[in-house]
């Protein structure tokens, strides 16, 4: 009767363990890193960061859900997640931030888009 939401869409790309790539990755949909990534990553979906994934980047996404090893900034328009096993050292600007007990996370968070959100829907000061 009630079927449980999917997190994450349905996976477009994968790049898998043992797999390495330095460039610029551009998507739209739901991307999926196991392997090392170094460079940029843009997306107007999500991007799933697996356990042992290795990723050195400036990242711009819907939302972000991390296993693996993150270094660098996130711009966030949803949400981030950091599960038991991520890490992430970087700072990231988000409206929701999730992080799981266990998970590591060095860096700052900045959260004043939903700040202002709050502010116009219930006038607070």
């Amino acid at each position: 009767m009630w079927e449980k939401k999917k997190e994450v869409e349905e996976i477009k790309a994968f790049l898998g363990q043992g797999a390495e790539f330095i460039g610029k990755l551009i998507f739209n949909g739901s991307v999926r890193i196991d392997g090392n990534f170094q460079g940029e990553i843009y997306g107007q979906g999500s991007l799933v960061v697996g356990e042992g994934a290795l990723i050195k980047a400036n990242i711009d996404v819907k939302s972000i859900y991390i296993s693996g090893d993150v270094q660098g900034n996130i711009e966030v328009k949803e949400k981030i997640n950091i599960h038991s096993t991520g890490k992430f050292l970087g700072d990231v600007n988000t409206p929701v931030f999730i992080m799981e007990e266990g998970a590591l996370f060095d860096g700052r968070s900045h959260m004043s888009e939903a700040i202002e959100k709050r502010k116009e829907n219930h006038q607070v000061d």
